[in-house]
């Protein structure tokens, strides 16, 4: 074989590999932009004033009309069609068939009248002009440190009563011997497929007849007793973890819960971070049990019924919601953005090598 097809054999194999990995970073580049829009436009909104959105022809970002100050005033600009072409003067009066404009390059010469109907005018241009008084608004109107504390006692106390649960659940279905241990772990996944509008009415009369409608209580204490989810989650990943690690600590005289809580937990710390995350999303974001059980207790209730109470008053403000739900979705995402390694590697499922 010559130099000379070598060296064309090998720049053809960099040439197909490098763009190969360009077309999978352009792909991967171009899903994230694609999956980040809705947050960016969120963002932009709750940064807009209600002018803007109502306005034809603004931009997409947060921004104000272009204006020009005279004689202390601040004037919109305008694009005015005359005589000498399109010109950019400032509205200094309006009229229905006459108004008058300033010249912001010669505001020396007064001003100027102009015939015609200044609401057909566009406006030339306009300026970055992000308004975080809308949070400031959003913050104050919604009571949010009352709910924000609400959401985090819920969260809080059922992410304790999940993990408790369903790490013992998941130990005994994964590590004990248990008569009719399948047919048990089958009728609990099978409460799956149960779906939850059946069970809503008797479990409700259940809570109304023992007085804990209008309390936590409903909420909360269903969460010691474990889910399918959450212990199919933590037992799937018990079962990744060998098995001669608990018969050595066992020959060392450790009992069920010290194994428990020296070997198996310690090296499921991925899943269980996992679960914590989803937990808190999923009880961050819950809706229906607290409207049902608090309906009548507002100073009780998260900010997911916060929210939407707050939305249904400011339909027409659009801006004033998105600036809530920017609030409401803070520390969910700065709790993914720094749990994220624990978070993947628990979903993976991978195993421990010895």
């Amino acid at each position: 074989m010559s130099t000379r097809n070598l060296f064309s054999r090998i720049s053809s194999s960099s040439f197909r590999r490098f763009s190969g990995q360009t077309g999978i970073t352009f792909f991967t580049v171009a899903l994230l932009i694609l999956f980040l829009s809705p947050f960016v436009y969120m963002t932009f909104t709750a940064l807009k004033t209600k002018e803007q959105m109502n306005r034809e022809g603004a931009p997409v970002w947060p921004a104000d009309p272009a204006t020009y100050e005279f004689e202390g005033v601040e004037y919109d600009l305008y694009e005015v069609p005359t005589d000498q072409g399109m010109k950019e003067w400032a509205l200094y009066k309006k009229g229905l068939q006459e108004s008058t404009f300033i010249d912001p390059s010669n505001p020396d010469a007064g001003p100027i009248k102009w015939q015609g109907s200044w609401r057909s005018l566009n406006r030339p241009s306009w300026k970055f002009a992000p308004h975080w008084e809308n949070f400031k608004t959003g913050w104050d109107q919604i009571n949010f440190p009352r709910l924000f504390l609400n959401t985090l006692f819920y969260t809080v106390m059922t992410e304790i009563g999940v993990l408790l649960s369903c790490t013992v659940v998941a130990y005994g279905f994964a590590r004990f011997r248990i008569p009719g241990k399948e047919l048990l772990f089958t009728i609990l996944l099978a409460t799956i497929f149960l779906p939850s509008t059946v069970t809503v009415i008797p479990t409700y009369t259940f809570f109304s007849k023992i007085g804990w409608v209008g309390t936590y209580l409903p909420l909360i204490i269903p969460t010691f007793f474990a889910n399918a989810y959450d212990v199919f989650f933590l037992r799937q990943f018990m079962l990744t973890i060998p098995r001669e690690l608990d018969e050595a600590a066992m020959i060392d005289g450790a009992g069920p819960l010290r194994i428990l809580f020296s070997i198996i937990l310690p090296q499921m710390m991925p899943a269980v971070i996992a679960l914590s995350i989803f937990h808190i999303v999923w009880a961050w974001n819950d809706y229906f049990g607290p409207l049902i059980y608090l309906t009548n207790k507002p100073e009780m209730q998260p900010i997911s019924v916060g929210l939407t109470r707050f939305n249904s008053l400011h339909a027409t403000n659009p801006q004033l919601t998105q600036a809530t739900s920017l609030l409401a979705l803070a520390l969910p995402l700065v709790l993914y953005i720094f749990a994220q390694r624990y978070f993947i590697r628990g979903i993976v499922f991978t195993g421990v090598e010895k």
